[in-house]
């Protein structure tokens, strides 16, 4: 994970939610380069940090009692590097346009922490060159990917997959206007996906803004019914009901 910074990231975590706190809490304590400096209830709290601690890294909630994380955000005159957590991904395009780090989906895995701090530590490298540290391209890098089918390599936008399905060694890459199939892992193709998929079977992903309907066994994607497994049920309606 070392990528050139040569001491510790002073993090700061800004949440309402005790849990959401203490799950950052525990990632953060996971990475011998991060230092946890403090962690505040509300953007008045943090406000008072960022006067007394030197800061590089806020982890902020967006949605708070009182002063929201965006506008707290916007009344900072030179703010640390942040990387958004919410519950609600609605907000996803305001966040670019704030040329936050990154956008994280709660309850926040360790898998996607990790490459929250990949993004953070790639940022802090390039700034270090002539090239502009924030490059307007940021936030539609991740609009789509290239997969490998029959000898060539077709692009796949993100917002036209509808889901994906295993098949052992290959996965089935449904869109809205074809299927295709390439070599791959689902457990693999699964961490290539931006956080709006879910996995809701061992062998499905779906979108989840492609979902028509939903009960407490599957999940309809127009006239497809896909099943959801029972090991992931309750994270699956805990990411439904929690939207």
């Amino acid at each position: 994970m070392d990528k050139g910074i040569d001491r510790k990231i002073r993090c700061l975590v800004v949440d309402d939610e005790p849990l959401a706190i203490r799950l950052l809490e525990n990632h953060i304590q996971q990475f011998p380069q991060l230092e946890l400096v403090a962690s505040s209830w509300n953007a008045i709290e943090a406000f008072d940090v960022l006067k007394k601690e030197a800061i590089d890294l806020i982890f902020l909630d967006i949605q708070m009692p009182g002063l929201s994380g965006i506008d707290f955000l916007k009344s900072l005159n030179n703010p640390p590097a942040v990387i958004f957590t919410t519950a609600y991904r609605e907000y996803a395009v305001e966040s670019y346009e704030l040329d936050v780090i990154d956008y994280l989906l709660k309850p926040v895995t360790m898998d996607r922490f990790f490459r929250s701090i990949n993004k953070y530590l790639d940022r802090q490298t390039s700034s270090s060159t002539p090239t502009a540290p924030h490059s307007p391209s940021t936030p539609t890098e991740e609009d789509h990917i290239f997969v490998n089918t029959n000898r060539k390599y077709v692009k796949i936008l993100f917002d036209e997959v509808t889901y994906v399905e295993s098949l052992k060694d290959y996965v089935r890459i449904h869109t809205t206007e074809q299927s295709i199939t390439t070599k791959d892992k689902i457990s693999e193709f699964e961490k290539k996906l931006p956080d709006y998929f879910l996995r809701v079977h061992r062998s499905f992903i779906v979108n989840t803004g492609k979902i028509s309907a939903y009960t407490a066994h599957d999940i309809e994607i127009g006239e497809k019914e896909i099943p959801i497994g029972i090991s992931y049920k309750q994270v699956v309606m805990n990411y439904l009901q929690g939207r």
